[in-house]
């Protein structure tokens, strides 16, 4: 499973030495570390930032910066995919025109959708035979990854997307870069900020006699040990769950908020 690691990584030096060699995620909304990306990755891949404008409480409008910056980007030879702009919370026909007439023909390769939890399995199964790779994204009440309810969403979907239990097409895991997670589904790849976001926090650092000496040690830790791990081979089907990795609803959350979605297999 390839794991994309999510810039900017503070300080720079850091950026640096754990970025070498592996693969990135560049935000449009944050491109501080673009150039040692560029520079330095083995292969990285263009996220539209529209999760941190969600977060902001300003969603993107209009979208033609980040197609312009995609346009400058895309030809270099590290580059893999760009993910296609979305609306996190915005209903499917918002998203499906975005992919339709919104995402430039010329880039139509490049482009990998984002299927969000709170679609319909029908979305997915659909995207599933239009593009090569399908991204999935954590939202609505579906947006914590490795909660309980998440994880009677994505068993759902796994059933839908996966044939004999192996995907239908390459699927990306966005904000899945946790071996809890990752290493119980098929995934191609995944991202996650985990390394810039730990590195920082020294209380969980300064226990034991061996804690990395420099922040930059501590990027290499978290991304060596984030990579010891690989995803599953194949998809046990939702009804295996409990039995293969005791992972199951817990008694809080109401059975009937979870049907069996129909979907035109």
């Amino acid at each position: 499973m390839i794991c994309y690691h999510g810039t900017p990584i503070t300080p720079k030096s850091a950026a640096i030495s754990v970025l070498r060699g592996r693969h990135g995620l560049v935000s449009f909304a944050h491109q501080a570390d673009l150039e040692v990306v560029l520079d330095a990755c083995s292969s990285f891949v263009l996220d539209n930032g529209a999760f941190s404008a969600w977060k902001s409480g300003s969603p993107i409008s209009d979208w033609s910066p980040y197609y312009d910056w995609v346009f400058s980007i895309w030809r270099h030879p590290g580059c893999d995919w760009a993910i296609i702009p979305d609306v996190i919370d915005g209903t499917e026909d918002d998203n499906d025109h975005l992919i339709e007439n919104g995402w430039p023909t010329a880039l139509r390769g490049l482009g990998v959708p984002v299927w969000h939890l709170h679609e319909s399995l029908t979305r997915l199964l659909r995207l599933s035979r239009s593009f090569r790779v399908v991204a999935l994204g954590s939202s609505g009440e579906y947006s914590r990854p490795g909660t309980a309810n998440w994880w009677v969403r994505m068993g759902r979907a796994m059933d839908v997307v996966c044939d004999g239990g192996k995907p239908r097409c390459k699927l990306h895991g966005l904000r899945m870069l946790n071996p809890a997670v990752f290493t119980k589904l098929p995934l191609h790849s995944a991202d996650s900020c985990n390394v810039a976001r730990n590195i920082g926090i020294d209380c969980h650092w300064t226990k034991g006699s061996y804690a990395p000496a420099t922040k930059a040690a501590r990027a290499v830790l978290i991304a060596d040990r984030i990579e010891s791990n690989q995803s599953a081979s194949s998809w046990v089907g939702y009804d295996n769950m409990e039995s293969a990795f005791g992972i199951c609803p817990d008694d809080s959350i109401q059975p009937e908020l979870f049907p069996r979605e129909e979907t035109r297999l």
